[in-house]
């Protein structure tokens, strides 16, 4: 009897010299578990005229200093672009400043690089604030946005807002030639 307990004690032991470190390692894999990103976009109506367009932001966490890029890349444009208007969704509680904006010839970036801009491109920009809280911001590019194969950025610095959730920006642009502004695309952001 008396063997079999200390038989009995010693596989604990041993049992708890594996168990114990197994547990401690695997606790950190559970926490980061929440990090985990899905590659899909969910969008309420398909069959609207909705038309998504590439962004990149640095920093997706609540409260935090982030820099997003919107881009314009070749297949978004139709022809010469003399106006942007970016509708900021109502939720998306932040800061806007105009020295903070820019508009820019940029470098998408991927594995291998990052995203940059290149050429700085001198525009107007006017922030627009209607009572029921609407913002949105005009750009007006010194010359047009050329209608070539090279990409181009809206570039937003402003502080991540309180709440996390997806962010839904517009924009719009009035192509030389008319006098109206046409839906472009939008930009889903997401905050955690």
């Amino acid at each position: 009897m008396l063997k079999r307990t200390k038989k009995l004690a010693l596989n604990f032991k041993i049992l708890r010299f594996f168990l114990i470190p197994t547990i401690l390692v695997s606790t950190q894999f559970i926490n980061n578990i929440q990090d985990a990103r899905a590659g899909l976009e969910f969008q309420w109506d398909q069959n609207s005229g909705y038309r998504r367009l590439k962004w990149f932001q640095k920093e997706n966490k609540r409260r935090f200093r982030n820099t997003i890029y919107f881009f314009f890349r070749p297949s978004d444009r139709n022809s010469e672009i003399l106006k942007i208007n970016l509708a900021i969704p109502k939720g998306f509680k932040s800061n806007l400043y105009k020295e903070k904006i820019s508009l820019c010839k940029v470098r998408i970036g991927g594995f291998q690089s990052r995203t940059k801009c290149l050429e700085d491109i001198p525009a107007d920009i006017e922030i627009n604030t209607d009572e029921s809280s609407l913002r949105s911001i005009n750009i007006y590019p010194y010359s047009p946005i050329p209608l070539n194969k090279e990409s181009y950025a809206i570039v937003l610095k402003a502080n991540n807002p309180k709440r996390s959730g997806l962010y839904q920006f517009h924009s719009y642009g009035q192509p030389s030639g008319k006098s109206v502004s046409s839906y472009l695309g939008s930009w889903t952001i997401v905050i955690d």
